[in-house]
């Protein structure tokens, strides 16, 4: 989930010439690869998310610890398909209607399971950030009595989700689901990840924490939300649903919206909030995939959505390519320096992603990256920002070359504004 903007860029543009439009590809067949993208990428992440719930549901029925092994990394490949489809946000309201059910952060744990001590209870701005779900089949929201004898998807996106309005009253979703698998990351930044034991998930005796047959029926049933919430999604872009029709309808609005999800995603959303204001705060509470320490994972796949929709190219889980006439195409007919440019920076992100990405890979942990002091991995988060902040400069020009319309591009006061972050 985006947290609320905090600065907003908004990019006036004017009416580009139409003399080079000859040799374009006509702006419906750039959109419909567009939407084909967005279809794959959505399927692929639905893909994935069956096959976690498959292993969740191998975990509750025989809990042992290679089965949480499986659960995890059924989890660590469903993300890779679903962070490239974050560059579908900003610009398409049914998306940006949904995205929190799914991908909402960061998460106020102690309303789901047990924590540790250090956690904290209730605090004014969340009284309900240490009900523990899990362990208390009756609680109060706002003054009502929840009962939560039978944990189901319904109570899960209907009472608990942002319960009383709380945004970090996250229920439902991938994170919710990374903290049941892996629990909570309690190294700082030092490195290591969460350490969940299988036996949260045993029966009888051998059965940790307390509660554990009520934790594999919250496990189980937020990974069936997941399963359907995604498929929602994915119908959405098929051939005749209402997010490509959205976009079909107008070719000027829907190349804006490509544009704006574009801007939006590499600015204020990843190079700020993402990278840039962990970093300031050296905070590993604000890693995206803070449970897991995946989050290398998640900024690389994040930038390669963004590339993926301006080339009009992605490569599917089963290895396939969905490919057609791109906004790459566009862009190089009216101004063939400038797609080259626009290339060239894109590349650029996507090295310096993936050299944080090989960093954590071989042993230096994002969390240590955020240590104060620590110049190598400030480095490399800030190789990762300043080539977000780069293209989304080289992304502007764009709008301005296409002359698509009005683009507003999310902000951050880590970026914009640094002094309020620590106001």
């Amino acid at each position: 989930m985006m947290k609320p903007t905090l600065a907003t860029c908004t990019l006036a543009l004017g009416m580009a010439g139409t003399a080079a439009m000859a040799e374009a590809p006509a702006a419906e067949a750039v959109l419909t690869t567009y939407a084909d993208i967005a279809a794959a990428t959505y399927g692929d992440a639905l893909t994935g998310a069956e096959r976690l719930q498959a292993a969740v549901d191998a975990l509750v029925a025989e809990p042992s610890p290679q089965a949480l092994d499986a659960a995890r990394r059924a989890w660590l490949a469903a993300r890779v398909p679903y962070q490239q489809s974050e560059v579908f946000r900003f610009g398409n309201p049914i998306v940006d209607d949904w995205e929190g059910k799914v991908n909402a952060w960061p998460l106020d744990e102690g309303l789901i399971d047990y924590v540790d001590a250090g956690y904290g209870g209730p605090t004014d701005e969340n009284p309900l950030a240490a009900v523990n779900v899990v362990a208390t089949p009756q609680f109060e929201i706002s003054g009502e009595t929840v009962d939560a004898t039978e944990i189901t998807p319904a109570l899960l996106a209907e009472t608990l989700h942002e319960a009383d309005g709380v945004e970090t009253n996250v229920a439902t979703g991938y994170h919710a689901i990374e903290f049941l698998l892996w629990g909570q990351d309690l190294n700082g930044t030092d490195p290591g990840a969460g350490n969940r034991p299988w036996t949260d998930y045993a029966t009888g005796e051998a059965c940790t924490n307390g509660n554990c047959d009520r934790r594999g029926a919250y496990l189980k049933a937020a990974t069936d939300l997941l399963v359907s919430d995604l498929g929602w999604m994915a119908a959405q872009w098929a051939e005749d649903g209402e997010a490509r029709a959205a976009v079909m309808a107008d070719s000027s609005a829907g190349l804006s919206a490509i544009l704006t999800g574009m801007g939006s995603l590499s600015y204020g959303e990843q190079a700020g909030e993402r990278m840039r204001l962990g970093l300031m705060l050296n905070d590993p509470e604000e890693e995206h995939d803070c449970f897991s320490d995946n989050t290398h994972n998640s900024h690389y796949y994040d930038g390669l959505g963004i590339r993926n929709v301006y080339l009009g190219s992605y490569t599917r889980i089963d290895g396939t390519e969905v490919a057609g006439p791109s906004v790459s195409d566009l862009v190089a007919a009216k101004d063939a320096d400038l797609d080259a440019e626009m290339k060239t920076k894109l590349d650029a992100t996507m090295a310096a992603l993936a050299r944080l990405k090989t960093a954590a890979e071989a042993g230096f942990a994002y969390d240590q990256m955020l240590a104060r002091g620590n110049e190598a991995g400030e480095a490399l988060i800030m190789g990762g920002v300043n080539g977000l902040v780069a293209q989304t400069a080289s992304i502007e020009r764009v709008v301005d070359t296409l002359g698509v319309g009005d683009v507003s591009v999310e902000g951050s006061d880590s970026l914009d504004n640094p002094a309020a972050v620590f106001q």
